[in-house]
């Protein structure tokens, strides 16, 4: 007999997309499914990088729906009201969470693991990278490189803007002899593609130890042993400095990071940073700017930026 599990249901804005994950991700959550109206946009534009595609996900015509799935036992109510709360304050971090209707239903093992699982496929990023499932098969080309990933355990897919962003720049910037830092490197995606790239040595670092244990277990999957993942904060855990400090976070995080950050990269290296809402772009240059960065690159798409300093 199957067992039943809890999903629930979130409807909310693309903006606050990883801010939801990042809720759910602080109270065990077992699984998750990302239903997202800019990547429906995403996959009809780019239709010839992805060999998998929902119709389903059409009929989201604006936002975002996240699904979570959990384990039904005793201390799922207290897990409720802490989710409820923290989708309220929302707003307080300067994200915008839509309708944040919240929905709880029971569903039996094989309902929940088939829906978060169906949407997560192979995936090209930039020009080499591709992000794949470690339950799927992949042909691999000759100048492709393939990152092994279980999207399942913390947020970071590769799916998402601010994640493409971050890889492209990885691309772009990581050579034989970097050492790079990742700060708030979640399912570990950012920390495996700048080792795969060819850094020297890369260090990923995140808060909540649900988002460490994830990311070493695809550290293990990729068969990677220049990397350190690390439980804590960067200016407590990390030691030394890098030629490239990546962040995909939120703007809030990036503005308390900017002033502190350069302790941490060697005269001349690169700050990439991720995870700003559009709106907030010019604040992030700005304090950037006043705290010795100068301005490489500013990308964006749809309504996120990625910003690209360097240390003067």
């Amino acid at each position: 007999m199957n067992k039943e599990w809890i999903e629930v249901t979130i409807v909310t804005t693309s903006e606050a997309v990883e801010a939801v994950s990042g809720i759910f991700y602080n109270v065990d959550v077992k699984g998750i499914s990302i239903l997202d109206s800019e990547d429906v946009e995403f996959k009809k534009k780019n239709e010839s990088d992805w060999d998998y595609f929902d119709e389903s996900l059409l009929n989201i015509k604006s936002g975002a729906v996240v699904k979570a799935y959990f384990k039904q036992d005793e201390t799922f109510n207290e897990k409720l009201e802490y989710i409820k709360k923290k989708i309220d304050d929302l707003d307080k971090v300067g994200l915008d969470k839509g309708e944040g209707f919240i929905t709880v239903a029971k569903v039996n093992e094989e309902d929940w693991e088939n829906n978060w699982k169906k949407y997560y496929k192979s995936t090209k990023i930039g020009e080499n990278i591709v992000v794949k499932p470690i339950w799927e098969e992949y042909n691999k080309k000759d100048d492709e490189i393939v990152l092994e990933l279980d999207p399942g355990m913390a947020f970071g897919t590769g799916t998402h803007e601010t994640t493409r962003m971050c890889i492209k720049a990885l691309e772009k910037y990581v050579d034989n002899d970097a050492i790079v830092f990742d700060i708030g490197t979640g399912s570990g995606i950012l920390s495996i593609a700048a080792a795969k790239l060819g850094a020297k040595n890369v260090v990923g670092v995140d808060l909540d130890p649900v988002a460490v244990a994830s990311a070493k277990k695809n550290v293990d999957f990729n068969k990677i042993d220049n990397i350190e993942i690390l439980h804590g904060n960067l200016m407590e855990v990390v030691k030394g400095k890098a030629d490239i400090v990546v962040a995909n976070i939120i703007a809030d995080i990036i503005l308390l990071l900017s002033k502190d950050v350069e302790k941490f990269i060697v005269p001349g290296g690169k700050f990439i940073s991720s995870g700003i809402i559009l709106d907030r772009k010019d604040e992030i240059i700005n304090k950037l700017e006043d705290c010795g960065f100068r301005i490489d690159e500013v990308n964006i798409e749809g309504e996120w930026t990625c910003i690209v300093a360097s240390l003067l």
